[in-house]
């Protein structure tokens, strides 16, 4: 479907015009036009939240020019973008610094600090976690799954994200997408004699073979809620999808 002519804008982008959605993702009109701008907690499927802090751009806006996160700041009419300066540099080496101590064993947090030449940090390390509490999977979870089964709790230094009280939570279906979203593969899943485990949540449920290739596909839990959701016989799901 085309754009019509009143949401477009024009903007720029280190000199050069572009076209954009009004109120778009500046970071993923960025990342459109073929700009590398890192960034952990964002997906394009879910609201954006700003909270890994390392998508940071210059934005001038008339004779206002300001450091911001570009993945909840909109594409508007006129602004100009500035992608990698002396300013955005130096701050985004501080907000790895600051993640390599909350989450000192994340794999992808410590490949991006050495891109960037941050190969330590001065502020104390939380040991063994690999949480940077970006909160995707709570996003992903509530505004596309629809189950809402895992969320913040605590505050400041000790905010983490858990399921409610840290104990098994009946509304989590099962279907792993916090696991795929994960930035830093924090959550954990194991599927093992027939049980698929969602590690971090405590979930514990039965997959269900196919019908077919005898195989186990998916939760059994998770497949009748779908059932549920469109409206269909539960049998719609005995068999897996590649034998469909």
């Amino acid at each position: 479907m085309a754009v019509q002519d009143e949401q477009k804008v024009s903007f720029q982008i280190e000199g050069r015009s572009y076209q954009g959605i009004r109120e778009e993702s500046l970071l993923g009109a960025l990342r459109r036009y073929g700009y590398e701008v890192p960034s952990l907690c964002y997906h394009e499927a879910v609201s954006p939240y700003g909270a890994c802090r390392l998508c940071l751009v210059e934005v001038q806006k008339g004779k206002r020019r300001k450091l911001t996160t570009s993945c909840n700041y909109p594409v508007l009419e006129g602004i100009e973008v500035f992608l990698d300066t002396e300013k955005v540099v130096s701050t985004r080496k501080m907000v790895l610094q600051l993640l390599l101590a909350q989450a000192p064993e994340a794999r992808s947090v410590r490949e991006l600090a050495e891109e960037y030449g941050v190969t330590d940090t001065p502020f104390k390390k939380d040991e063994g976690n690999a949480c940077i509490s970006c909160g995707l999977c709570a996003r992903v979870c509530k505004e596309i799954v629809g189950a809402d089964a895992i969320g913040f709790a605590g505050r400041g230094l000790g905010k983490r994200m858990v399921s409610p009280y840290d104990e098994t939570n009946q509304a989590c279906i099962g279907c792993a997408a916090c696991v795929v979203v994960c930035p830093t593969d924090c959550i954990g899943l194991k599927e093992e004699n027939g049980i698929r485990s969602i590690e971090r949540w405590h979930r514990d449920l039965p997959m269900k073979n196919c019908k077919v290739c005898e195989r186990p596909f998916a939760p059994t839990f998770q497949l009748n809620h779908f059932a549920d959701q469109i409206g269909v016989e539960k049998s719609h799901f005995d068999t897996c999808p590649n034998c469909r």
